[in-house]
């Protein structure tokens, strides 16, 4: 395959998950019981072998450097190509938008060496094959490809995606921005494949202009100067634009072929490696199609539950249709029901915290209730 440069953005994140993004940014937020969301851009990129990446970051940053450290869970821990954190330049001025960052980090784009840079967002749940859309951008002698993926959810209601406006013959003759899309809508993914050269000229030319939004100043408003291709992705994702879509994600994967769909099949999913001894059931313990992962102590009941690392949830205590983060802690007779409780969160006795699948309960980082 081409030499390709990987680019995680982490600059537009939008917060939709604002309760979960306080102390972290949107790509480092815990999923699935062991992972955050960026293992699945990282993971995509080393199945394509894609030796070189680098990630823009921009507020909260701590949470997914510490998660990612040397790289070496994603084989980038190399001498030649590997793992880059490209923070934002501290100065007195707020970063804008991914454009800007780029500019502040050319320097990094004129050393790399390759021919191609696909960008992509650090949020995304989805196994998209990386090879795939490489081959369709130099068969269709693409100067910009966009990955789109056709909404198959329910009806959003803020306007939280962009679309493709795409002709039958693959060619991008409009981006539509901050769209509400329903069923059978195409939605641009935010994920770019193009050459570096073009890359560094639209950067350049763009910060002269002072534009600084990617897919707005640099591919929507030279769409027709350019030859601008769609490329479909048909490969597993999960639409995530809120708390309750979050909440549904994380429950849906109890569902074992679903979970082996976007972990398992095709190729795996990567995480930073955590040693902990097993998860302890006590002798009153009841559980039920739930995930638990390891170092946990469960004497209580869990139902239709992801609990993550180190968790632990006493005698009497009921966990239902909830997500509970590293180290929560539920006393005993406690009640959680429709429940995402974030890192280091404490019930107290006889609490009962329930929620609904639409309105999940919020329990924030370290919050005691």
């Amino acid at each position: 395959m081409t030499n390709v440069l990987g680019v995680i953005n982490l600059i537009n994140e939008k917060p939709i998950l604002k309760e979960l993004t306080q102390h972290r940014c949107l790509a480092s937020v815990p999923f699935a019981g062991r992972y955050r969301l960026i293992d699945f851009a990282f993971s995509n990129f080393i199945h394509a072998e894609i030796n070189q990446v680098a990630v823009f970051t921009k507020d909260n940053g701590r949470s997914v450097m510490d998660h990612i450290g040397s790289g070496k869970e994603w084989d980038l821990d190399r001498y030649n190509g590997g793992l880059f954190i490209l923070p934002p330049v501290w100065d007195d001025k707020q970063l804008r938008g991914d454009l800007e960052g780029f500019y502040n980090h050319i320097e990094f784009f004129e050393r790399a060496s390759c021919d191609l840079v696909m960008i992509s967002p650090g949020h995304q749940v989805s196994k998209l094959d990386i090879s795939k859309l490489i081959d369709f951008h130099e068969r269709s002698q693409a100067d910009i490809t966009v990955v789109y993926k056709e909404y198959d959810g329910e009806q959003i209601q803020k306007p939280n995606y962009h679309q493709c406006v795409v002709d039958r013959n693959d060619n991008v003759i409009d981006l539509e921005m901050y769209t509400a899309p329903k069923k059978g809508d195409r939605v641009c993914l935010e994920t770019y494949v193009l050459p570096k050269s073009l890359l560094m000229d639209l950067i350049k030319t763009c910060h002269e202009n002072d534009e600084v939004d990617f897919l707005k100043d640099a591919i929507k408003a030279n769409i027709h100067k350019f030859n601008v291709k769609g490329f479909h992705h048909q490969g597993n994702m999960i639409f995530i634009h809120s708390m309750d879509s979050f909440h549904s994600a994380n429950m849906a994967l109890l569902e074992p072929n679903h979970i082996r769909a976007f972990f398992y099949d095709d190729w795996e999913i990567f995480t930073k490696i955590k040693h902990e001894p097993p998860t302890k059931y006590g002798q009153a313990s009841n559980v039920t199609n739930s995930f638990i992962a390891n170092g946990c102590d469960i004497e209580g009941t869990v139902e239709n539950s992801v609990i993550f690392r180190g968790v632990k949830i006493k005698k009497g205590a009921i966990v239902k249709n909830s997500i509970l983060m590293q180290k929560t802690e539920v006393d005993e007779d406690a009640v959680l029901e429709n429940v995402i409780a974030d890192k280091q969160a404490t019930v107290s006795q006889h609490k009962v915290v329930v929620g609904t699948q639409a309105h999940p309960k919020i329990l924030c980082k370290k919050e005691t209730i």
